[in-house]
């Protein structure tokens, strides 16, 4: 995805990937008031940058072999670890 792209409620789902969490921000921008919907979309949006950050900075991180030990053992379990994190939190929410 292009980062110069304008952030939009479509790029938002997109960035997080895992289903729970796309759905828990959708559902969240649905219910919200109007005086309130940048405020919420301003958070999901730092949410979704966040997550593809971490996800491009791993990435970097396994191709220039700073992940020590992990060798070719290492896998990129990024979009398990975002939907564990997805169904934790709709549990708490």
């Amino acid at each position: 995805m292009n980062e110069q792209e304008p952030w939009t409620i479509e790029r938002i789902s997109q960035a997080l990937g895992a289903p729970a969490l796309t759905a828990r921000f959708l559902g969240e921008i649905n219910r919200t008031p109007a005086g309130w919907l940048l405020e919420v979309f301003d958070r999901w949006q730092n949410i979704a940058e966040r997550l593809q950050d971490s996800a491009q900075r791993g990435r970097e991180l396994l191709a220039v072999g700073e992940l020590a030990g992990a060798g070719a053992d290492w896998r990129d379990i990024t979009d398990k670890v975002a939907a564990a994190a997805a169904r934790i939190q709709a549990r708490v929410a």
